[in-house]
This record gives C-alpha cells, structure tokens and sequence, in this order.
C-alpha cells in the first residue's frame, strides 16, 4: 500500500474539506459512513422496538471481531465496554493483592485516568510503584524493566504515552514481567490504528484501547483483550448480567461467569456507539498499518524540523521511537492553540506536552506545512 493508496481515501472522511485536521491522536476525523451506521441504528429502534436487541447483540460481537482484527488478536478474546476506565477497573477487580506479590508497577507518564484506577486500588492492600520519566517525554526501559520483581502483580503501561508520544517496549516489558511471574495490562490507546501492533506476538496478558482516536470512531466504544489461555483464569468483581453464561435466564443470586470473554462484561452496553465506531474501525483493519507508520514517520519528522527550526521546546523523541504524535511548547501555546481551532486548524493543547499534533494517513504535506505557517503567524502576533 503506497501512500497515494492512503490520500485516496480523504473522500471518506467530510472534515477534511473543511480544516486541516491534526487532532486524529484525539478524536479521529468522522468517517462518511458513520452516519448512515447511527441511521440503521436509529432504525432498528423505530421500527424493531424491544427486536431491535438481536442486531444489536450481534453488532456488539462484529465490533469485538473489527478490533481483533485491528490488534491481530484471536477469535473470542475481545469484549467491548464504554471507556478504558471501567475496562481497568474491570482487570483490577480480579486481583488479589495478597503480600508478597501485591507490587503494581506503571510510569508517572500513565494516563491520569488508568492512574486512579490503580491508586485506588491501594484500598484493597496494592502497592503502587511509580517509574519516574527524568526529562518528561521518556521512560528507560532498563528502569521500567529493574522495577518489576518478584513482588510485582500486575504492569498496566501505555504502548505510547499521550503526554509525549514516547513508545515504551512493551515486548521487553512483557518479557520480564513474564519472567519473574507478573502480568501486562497494556493500553494502546495511542498506537492501535498508528503504530504496527500484533498483540498475540507480543503475548501481552491484556490490553485495552477505545475508538476516539486512531480508530476514528467517536468516544464510547472501548475494548478488552484478554490473552486466550488467560480468559478462565479471572472473576472480576466488577461485573454485570452480561457476564453471567446464560444473561436472560435472570438466575439469583450468585453470578455465573461465561466461559467465554463476555465473563469480562458487565452491565447493558452502549450500542449506538459501536454503529458509531464500526466505519472507522472497518476501515483501519483494511489498511497496511506499516505503509501507515511510514507515512507517519516522515511526516511527523517534518513537523519537528520545523518545531526546532522555529526555537520550540520539543516535547516527543526526535528518534523514531515516537508514535503519531508531536509535542512542542513555547509561551502562550494554550492561546494559540486556541486560535488555531478557532481557524478550523485542529490540534490541542495539554499542560506539560503543550501543542499536540498528529498527521494520520489521510493527511496530505501540504495540510503540514499550513499548520505549522499558522502556529507561526498566530504567535508573532501574540
């Protein structure tokens, strides 16, 4: 796949006639097709009533089937939620954090929200050990890989830190955390649609990710992996009907797990977003993510020579030890960012990364080089 194969699929995606869309790390451009999806949605409802259920319980399993795809995971390991939050809370509820072996070892660079789930869980006997990032934009491996031991129960990382676009490894991670006995949560929010990812090579215990990004789906349509010799092995305590083996048999009072991924459900799930999702999510599982990384690779390079060349502070690897996403900083980034959406430019703006933009493979060079003119014009007249 060439990326001309790649800009040939700009019609798909009606924003980008009208900005120059660099946002896709946090909300992907809306596909055409999603809203004739939110339609057959909408119709099911209207004219199936309470019948309706029966497409959409089997939306639901075509939606995990789109995101094994994605992530190259086996059949039967993918159950969808609504955010990653719940689907961490969900892993969390499985554990039990009897001493020794109650360590659970992430980066100061996490997602706040995967944070508080973790600390939380300090309530219940974890022990929670932060890796510290020296320079805000990594985290050595050696560092991540010395704090993980025999202690150590569970690692849940992100493959790509949001804050910088640092790739973490996660494969020696996995490794020494399989060596001393420990598991890998692994969120690939920032790298699934964006980064090659094979999570049945890697080995990785679980992973999760959403649709709000890369996968240009719109917010709502989570999703857990769960390594496939690993499924029977958990209980969560967070659960719900959909978990239990037989839901509409309304058996009490004791849950009665699936044997299957779904004993990682919980309650009733969100459908309209998985309608919502499904364009984006179809359409990335048809493309050569490597074609795509190249492509991400030499544009993002782009927009780092021109972030040096204009005395930004850079807050992403200059190596290619980057994911889809650049960072940079200088005074009053927030107000240009801000203008810069008011002009339709598309980008964002996070207290410590500064201006985060990120081409995916719709994007075109010339959309680069405008953005990075107007974060230049919008400053000097700051």
């Amino acid at each position: 796949m060439t990326e001309q194969d790649l800009l040939a699929l700009r019609g798909e995606f009606p924003a980008l006639a009208q900005s120059v869309y660099m946002i896709s790390h946090s909300l992907g451009a809306m596909p055409q097709a999603t809203t004739a999806a939110l339609q057959e949605f909408a119709s099911l409802w209207v004219n199936k009533s309470i019948v309706a259920w029966e497409d959409w319980l089997r939306e639901s399993q075509l939606a995990a089937s789109r995101i094994e795809r994605v992530l190259q995971a086996a059949p039967g390991t993918v159950q969808m939620a609504t955010n990653v939050s719940q689907v961490q809370a969900t892993i969390a509820s499985c554990l039990d954090y009897r001493a020794p072996r109650n360590r659970v070892v992430y980066t100061d660079m996490n997602f706040p929200s995967v944070s508080y789930v973790w600390q939380a869980e300090q309530r219940r006997g974890a022990e929670v050990v932060l890796v510290k990032s020296d320079d805000g934009i990594t985290v050595p491996t050696e560092r991540m890989i010395a704090a993980i031991d025999e202690r150590t129960l569970i690692v849940p990382i992100s493959h790509v830190l949001f804050r910088s676009s640092y790739i973490q490894d996660a494969a020696a991670i996995v490794k020494r955390a399989h060596e001393v006995g420990a598991l890998v949560l692994l969120d690939v929010y920032q790298s699934a649609g964006i980064v090659p990812l094979n999570v049945t090579e890697l080995g990785v215990d679980f992973v999760t990710g959403g649709s709000v990004k890369w996968l240009c789906g719109g917010p709502g349509a989570a999703y857990l992996y769960v390594r496939p010799d690993l499924i029977r092995q958990f209980s969560p305590r967070t659960t719900g009907w959909f978990a239990h083996r037989a839901p509409f048999a309304f058996t009490m009072p004791e849950q009665d797990y699936s044997d299957g991924v779904a004993r990682f459900g919980g309650g009733t799930l969100a459908i309209a977003p998985l309608y919502q999702a499904r364009a984006g999510a179809e359409l990335i599982g048809t493309l050569d993510i490597t074609a795509v990384r190249r492509k991400s690779l030499r544009q993002t390079a782009y927009l780092i020579e021109r972030s040096v060349e204009a005395g930004y502070r850079l807050n992403s690897p200059r190596d290619e030890q980057r994911g889809g996403t650049v960072c940079f900083d200088f005074p009053l980034a927030d107000k240009v960012c801000a203008e810069l959406n008011r002009r339709r430019f598309f980008c964002d703006h996070r207290p410590g990364a500064g201006i985060r933009c990120s081409p995916h493979f719709y994007n075109t060079d010339e959309e680069l080089v405008r953005f990075m003119d107007e974060v230049a014009s919008i400053r000097s007249s700051l």
